[in-house]
């Protein structure tokens, strides 16, 4: 069978599934079969698909139209122009967190805190972005935290990123130096509003990456508290929000003696990220 009767075939059966853009999803897996890249896959969809291969890519469809995430199928995901591992032990990099990284490279910094860093994709993305900058990334999963390593060590960051194994701060014990930068994308998704999730994070995503099993609220509780410790004065604090979140964190923010404090959309216009920066020179 050619490649484009495997994908009008895996198009029509993950359209059947009411999968939202079917045609982009059974691209993407028939390239990652084939090891071509995606642009490129066009010029290899006239061509005899191995029989081996369309079978491999069968199953992947069919496991697309159970709602497993393509990141879970093809175990990568790009994000800011690089591709990272991706497992279901870790948050799926999503486009809208590239507004975290957009707000967090329009001011220099030296030295950057990830918070409950999951894949590495923030902090990773930042140093490769800052060639001088270095940087530390928490995570309470051990698991997280490897595919973190493997990520690190794909993109040779190993002198300037060091991962942690701790919640939250608790992970710095013994590190006297403060961070001209602390970014976090927390679990904020309130108890509540786990039913209402699409079932790829669901059903899909851990958990404890997810939700705080209270208000959503909790975990930028935990950052605040610990803020005048780790982040130097005239430092910045940069959170990813739920799109309800923007009023409510940004009190907790000025509460909490951050000036500034900014509430910033992603492209669709949603809520996304909210900045503050510590008193200081």
């Amino acid at each position: 069978m050619r490649g484009a009767e495997l994908v009008a075939r895996g198009t029509a059966t993950l359209a059947a599934a009411e999968i939202p853009d079917p045609g982009r999803d059974a691209r993407r897996l028939l390239s990652h079969v084939l090891k071509v890249p995606p642009g490129r896959l066009t010029l290899f969809l006239p061509e005899e698909v191995d029989p081996e291969l369309a079978v491999v890519f069968n199953v992947m469809i069919e496991r697309r139209a159970e709602r497993v995430p393509v990141s879970h199928l093809t175990g990568r995901r790009l994000f800011y122009g690089r591709e990272f591992l991706v497992t279901p032990e870790v948050l799926d990099p999503r486009p809208e967190t590239e507004t975290l990284i957009e707000v967090a490279l329009a001011e220099p910094f030296a030295s950057v805190l990830d918070l409950g860093t999951g894949s590495g994709c923030v902090l990773l993305t930042l140093l490769s972005e800052r060639q001088e900058a270095v940087g530390i990334g928490t995570d309470i999963s051990p698991a997280a935290l490897n595919v973190a390593f493997w990520n690190r060590n794909a993109l040779k960051l190993e002198d300037r990123a060091e991962l942690r194994e701790g919640s939250w701060y608790r992970a710095l014990e013994g590190e006297a130096e403060q961070f001209d930068l602390i970014v976090s994308n927390p679990p904020y998704i309130a108890l509540h509003e786990i039913p209402f999730l699409a079932p790829e994070v669901r059903d899909h995503e851990p958990r404890l990456a997810l939700t705080d099993e209270s208000d959503g609220l909790s975990n930028y509780h935990a950052i605040l508290a610990g803020l005048t410790t780790w982040l130097a004065p005239g430092g910045r604090l940069i959170v990813e929000i739920g799109a309800s979140q923007g009023g409510p964190v940004s009190k907790l923010m000025s509460r909490a003696g951050l000036r500034g404090v900014r509430v910033i959309p992603d492209l669709a216009g949603r809520d996304r990220v909210v900045l503050g920066t510590r008193a200081g020179f």
